[in-house]
């Protein structure tokens, strides 16, 4: 199945909440939250200066399958799925049983969302990136089961603190 049936597929059987995963051809994976309607809330590529754009759309020229690389800031915002910069060879799918981890009612996945729409973060590979973001959006626990060494269904207590922050009434 190529790219866009997958996208396809994806947007019309996930439901608001679902963990969606790009998986890159060089062994690792983008992560965002389904929003309803075929969008997904996912690190993005914070506002740049022209110098800062150009740089990244040279080193994704040099290294075309990294899609949209992650260089200091971030902002939360919602997407497309069809939009998303993914690299060729890459796989979109949902991927809600990659992590222990059990949903958050609907209300909740929903203020989490909220709270931290348009919010801009340093991007940290190793303790604050899109699928910290994305399990902390579905259950309230951020967690990272693709980084070498470390344990997998671990709760990454920086990540989850950081985003917590931000929500109104906990």
């Amino acid at each position: 199945m190529d790219y866009k049936e997958q996208v396809e597929q994806v947007v019309s059987t996930a439901q608001l909440g679902d963990l969606i995963e790009f998986t890159y051809p060089i062994g690792y994976s983008h992560w965002g939250v389904f929003d309803g309607d075929g969008y997904i809330i996912h690190f993005s590529v914070a506002d740049e200066s022209q110098a800062m754009s150009k740089f990244r759309n040279c080193l994704q020229t040099i290294f075309p399958f990294c899609g949209d690389l992650m260089i200091g800031e971030t902002k939360i915002s919602p997407q497309l799925l069809s939009e998303v910069n993914v690299p060729k060879g890459a796989h979109v799918s949902v991927s809600n049983n990659q992590h222990d981890l059990e949903p958050s009612p609907v209300y909740e996945i929903r203020k989490r969302r909220d709270a931290l729409l348009d919010k801009v973060y340093t991007y940290k590979l190793f303790t604050h990136n899109c699928e910290h973001f994305a399990t902390f959006v579905r259950s309230g626990k951020a967690m990272c089961n693709q980084i070498p060494g470390k344990p997998k269904n671990k709760e990454c207590v920086e990540s989850t603190e950081l985003f917590s922050f931000l929500e109104p009434s906990r």
